[in-house]
């Protein structure tokens, strides 16, 4: 696999050996985080691919945590109520975070029912601050990759992926179902971190994977998580069906 994207390719046997490296890769930065600055700032992201991660967290793996100083934030949400099916912090609150020592009013949602989005883009911008400080916004950023490229709420060609100049916008219409509205923050935003992970999973993912690794050095619009550009390479913690066949690094249970 050609790679252009300054990234970190680590392959696993499958989703769940992927998940257990994150989940440790987790609980390391967080206390390096706590224990160099007082707190430990995350962003996480919704699909199904992370769920595994999440109730592994919520378990022995989570415990060393230090979840008292822990702050989480979201990359992207519908415009919907939190208590839908289908919005990125109900499916978080009752996976994980409802079962681990954090602090409700850590837990810094998206709020996809207010209207118009654009005032709760504004809102959200405001809590993360400025991005142009000499520090990283966040400590640990937490994105996976659709079959389109995208991640995120960020989808191809779409204006999002263009923004410099706020940290988070609304986004009209989603590039995949269900077509509602949502909110996301940019490439800058999630740029704007220490450590980016992406745990990307499945064969349809391959394709994906292999043109977003292959994009130039700025990205590619046409692939939306070939824009996340931290000031150290993301890693990539993909199972060995997303993989494609890469010669990279393999890591997991067996062959």
């Amino acid at each position: 696999m050609v790679r252009r994207v300054a990234a970190r390719l680590e392959v696993f046997r499958d989703l769940a050996d992927a998940s257990d490296a994150l989940a440790r890769r987790v609980v390391a930065n967080a206390r390096a985080a706590v224990k160099e600055r007082g707190r430990f700032s995350w962003v996480i992201s919704g699909g199904r691919t992370p769920l595994g991660l999440y109730e592994r967290l919520a378990g022995p793996l989570g415990r060393p945590l230090p979840w008292a100083a822990t702050e989480v934030y979201f990359a992207d949400e519908r415009c919907v109520a939190p208590a839908r099916p289908d919005s990125n912090f109900g499916s978080a609150w009752s996976t994980f975070l409802h079962r681990v020592p954090i602090s409700r009013r850590r837990v810094q949602r998206l709020r996809g029912e207010v209207r118009p989005p654009s005032a709760e883009a504004a809102r959200y911008a405001r809590l993360i601050g400025r991005l142009d400080g000499p520090e990283p916004r966040f400590d640990v950023v937490l994105l996976g990759i659709g079959p389109d490229g995208h991640t995120a709420s960020l989808f191809p060609g779409a204006p999002a992926t263009r923004e410099r100049r706020r940290s988070v916008v609304a986004v009209r219409r989603a590039g995949q179902p269900p077509y509602v509205p949502r909110l996301t923050l940019t490439p800058r935003a999630l740029s704007s971190a220490r450590d980016v992970c992406f745990l990307v999973a499945g064969a349809d993912k391959a394709d994906a994977l292999r043109r977003t690794l292959s994009a130039p050095p700025a990205g590619d619009t046409a692939y939306p998580a070939s824009l996340i550009r931290p000031s150290s390479p993301a890693t990539w913690f993909v199972d060995r069906a997303a993989s494609g066949g890469s010669s990279a690094s393999r890591r997991g249970r067996g062959p």
